[in-house]
């Protein structure tokens, strides 16, 4: 019988005839205590989103608002209440985050929420709007004595009482807590499951039956080493990364421009995680690639794809100010850096001093004259004064060099020069009949829509032609293209802009590396550098107290569900502490002294008794420590939206493991996303690949169905933890899409083709889709419903393969 799970004991057995079965509730404790919903899913967001500008704390109530308490979120401001239980569209905060109302759209000057957020503030309205605030809030402590402040160091190893369960140092820090508070640790996970829970933690992909035939626990090492040295590893955990870097193939907001050139980054990243490249170096490249010094053409390309970072952002194209759109970049590439690398919000300081965290308005702008002596690349087809939008980075030629991209015919080329030529000689004769009427004294204004009209159409096509031009040589061929960042001509120190107005500049603020996280402040940049190389090296120093600490807790959040510090993306004084602060300085040491590598440090995690454990419930434990912080046993977690596609691809026999050359995005006909639709060519999914799901299109506002449907992370917003939902639309989609259906139908004639009998097809069917044989309760439901069925076997064959498919079981990663 197969391992069961749960308070009552549920079994994890496929149930074929009840599509009720198809989701897992994850969100029970939220259900079960709204204040604990109010304080993990809804109190976050005010704090980071709401109240630099609607708070007593600092000093603002935009509109006479003030959401920092009960009281002023019910009272609301000046246009109405901002909370009104049971009524999310009369709850202005609902309808402002929700951009329902072009003219009340929050927050200002940043991208929209995720669907997830609002989701959570949806449910929590209509439930009641629970919230356990009174008065103020309380006084945050600016001061760098912060806990994720203080130096790095080894701690000291605890000596648990239970000295023969632990396997090395981590089970130590994780079996001492639990002693102390009155627990013990689970057994270890069956084979099957930990073999299961390891392929999908480290490649993505389930065991295939051969590697489950060959597996042993005590050859833990054997199969981990093998698994890390993968292709599948570098997919699996470069897509960890893409996530906090924020990585799309669009520019998103009201220009939803392609990025044609992305996909360049997203190898470098895939391609940087398979060989370990040690994460200090991994960072410096990403900050200040153009600025390293290189061997070869193909290191250069390499460092200059790798700057594709800091142009992966959303961006204000409509922008028709120069310097608020320079501003704005400048802000957005900080904000990644910070809250990617340091899990920091140091863009917070634009308008004010953080807060929470000690960064002054002084240290904001020192660091945004950085990013402003900074040119950035991105390709959006918009060539203006304004953004440099059509421009791109051009690498050295390589030989054999992948150069996807549709490229044109002489011939097309021909005619977009003529045109362009067209253009310029209308430009001429407007000139010269404006400055005719202007000397005759000539009253144009009846003519001036029109030629408003006519300029702005020639501005677009001017903008498109220019922008494919430069993309190909005389010859029409595509030409060897990056997004990416250099330093800019001429370096520039920012004003302090009192209250964030480009109207109210105030004194020049060096640019340069402020004095910030107990770490000292680099000296002076010189006078034609942007200090970018400087930044790099200051986040990467030995000293600095959160590098580390930042990505050893990524990691840790990617293996057992949720970070030794559950705020992934927030170490400042508004997170959370570290369940086990000593286990998390070790780890960040450890890593370190490892040369930075990831793939050390991993292998570390997954070796150890703590890692090994299995999901079983335990009623007591669970009164205990119902959150599981103290780590008594495995969580039961779903599988990621791109792991659930490819593993139905692998199960059914049709994964392509071969990278894809290039992207989706670099042949499309049209360069908005809003046209995708109308490109006979492009899927309706934008799907139709059978390579692995980091190879699909990431287009903001636009993703594959299953990705979007099944929490994929939101693209414009650093996201070091996905969000996780049950809605009936994933119901609907397993049911329904014809991506599940051609999988069922491929996975039938695999079964069908490979085994003479019923019965050895299902128990292969469950060993490909579970790691397991089928009990005796599953095998006689699956019996009944053949004897049942009103069609043929192949076809009753294929609707119990998109059972399984569409299961619960087959969606988990244990």
């Amino acid at each position: 019988m197969a391992e069961t799970v749960g308070g009552e004991g549920m079994k994890r057995h496929v149930s074929i005839l009840f599509v009720s079965a198809l989701l897992w509730s994850t969100s029970e404790a939220d259900e079960r205590d709204p204040v604990h919903h109010f304080e993990s899913r809804i109190r976050p967001v005010l704090v980071e989103h709401c109240y630099e500008c609607h708070s007593v704390e600092a000093g603002k109530s935009k509109g006479g608002l003030l959401l920092d308490t009960k009281n002023g979120s019910r009272e609301g401001g000046d246009t109405g209440p901002a909370v009104v239980p049971g009524d999310p569209e009369a709850s202005l905060l609902f309808v402002a985050m929700s951009h329902i109302d072009p003219d009340l759209e929050m927050p200002p000057r940043k991208p929209k929420l995720s669907e997830k957020v609002i989701a959570d503030f949806r449910q929590w309205i209509e439930s009641g709007a629970t919230d356990p605030r009174s008065g103020a809030i309380t006084e945050i402590n600016r001061s760098e004595d912060h806990w994720s402040y203080a130096p790095v160091t080894m701690p000291e190893i605890p000596a648990p009482v239970e000295s023969d369960w632990p396997a090395g140092e981590i089970d130590r820090f994780v079996l001492a807590k639990l002693e102390k508070n009155g627990l013990e640790p689970s057994s270890d996970a069956e084979g099957y499951v930990l073999l299961r829970r390891l392929c999908f933690d480290l490649v993505g992909l389930p065991p295939t039956p051969e590697q489950m035939a060959g597996f042993s626990p005590d050859d833990l090492e054997g199969i981990v080493d093998e698994l890390l040295a993968s292709d599948g590893f570098g997919v699996r955990w470069g897509r960890h990364w893409l996530d906090v870097v924020r990585y799309a193939e669009s520019n998103g907001r009201e220009s939803n421009i392609v990025y044609p050139h992305a996909w360049r980054y997203r190898d470098y990243v895939i391609d940087a995680v398979s060989r370990d490249v040690p994460f200090d170096r991994f960072l410096i490249e990403q900050m200040a690639g153009d600025l390293l010094p290189f061997q070869s053409n193909e290191e250069r390309a390499r460092l200059l794809i790798a700057t594709g970072f800091l142009a992966l952002g959303a961006k204000g194209l409509n922008e028709a100010n120069h310097e608020q759109f320079a501003a704005d970049l400048a802000d957005e590439q900080l904000d990644a850096f910070s809250r990617a690398f340091l899990a920091s919000s140091i863009a917070c300081a634009r308008c004010h001093d953080h807060k929470s965290d000690p960064v002054s308005m002084e240290d904001y702008y020192s660091l945004i004259g950085i990013f402003k002596s900074t040119r950035t690349f991105y390709g959006t087809w918009i060539d203006s004064e304004n953004n440099n939008g059509g421009e791109l980075i051009r690498l050295p030629e390589i030989p054999g060099q992948l150069i996807p991209g549709r490229g044109f015919s002489k011939e097309k080329v021909a005619e977009m020069m003529r045109q362009l030529a067209e253009l310029d000689e209308q430009d001429r004769k407007n000139k010269e009949l404006a400055e005719k009427a202007k000397v005759e004294g000539k009253d144009m204004r009846e003519d001036f829509n029109a030629m408003l009209a006519a300029a702005l159409s020639a501005y677009w096509r001017r903008g498109g032609l220019e922008g494919s031009l430069a993309t190909v040589d005389a010859e029409g061929n595509p030409l060897p293209l990056c997004m990416g960042a250099m330093d800019a001509g001429e370096a520039v120190d920012s004003p302090l802009y009192v209250r964030g107005e480009l109207k109210s500049p105030d004194d020049l603020v060096p640019r340069g590396v402020p004095a910030l996280f107990n770490m000292e402040a680099a000296a002076p940049e010189a006078a034609a550098s942007s200090g970018r190389l400087a930044l790099a090296e200051w986040v990467t120093s030995v000293d600095h107290p959160l590098t580390a600490r930042v990505m050893a807790n990524r990691v840790w959040s990617h293996l057992f569900g949720a970070g030794l510090v559950r705020t992934v993306d927030n170490f400042g004084p508004t997170g959370e502490a570290p369940s086990h602060p000593g286990l998390l300085d070790y780890l960040a040491v450890q890593f370190r002294e490892n040369g930075y590598s990831v793939k050390k440090l991993v292998r570390e995690i997954v070796l150890s008794r703590s890692y090994r454990q299995s999901s079983t419930f335990d009623e007591e434990s669970f009164r205990k420590d119902p959150d599981n912080r103290l780590l008594w046993r495995a969580e039961k977690r779903r599988l990621d939206a791109e792991v659930i596609r490819d593993a139905m691809l692998a199960v059914s026999g049709e994964l392509d493991l071969s990278p894809r050359p290039g992207s989706l995005a670099a042949n499309l006909r049209s360069h908005s996303v809003s046209l995708i639709g109308f490109d006979q060519s492009v899927p309706d999914d934008l799907d139709g690949s059978l390579r692995r799901s980091v190879y699909l299109p990431v287009f903001r506002e636009n993703l594959p169905d299953i990705l979007d449907l099944f929490d994929f992370a939101e693209p414009s917003l650093v996201m070091g933890e996905r969000e996780e939902t049950n809605v009936p639309l994933q119901a609907l989609y397993l049911m329904n899409s014809s991506f599940i259906a051609e999988r069922s139908e491929a996975f039938a004639a695999r079964l069908m083709s490979g085994e003479s009998s019923r019965d050895l097809r299902i128990e292969r069917a469950f060993h490909l889709c579970f790691n397991r044989a089928p009990d005796a309760e599953e095998m006689a439901l699956i019996d009944q419903y053949f004897t049942s069925s009103d069609v043929d076997e192949k076809e009753t064959m294929i609707r119990v393969c998109q059972a399984l498919l569409c299961s619960a079981e087959f969606r988990l990663a244990d």
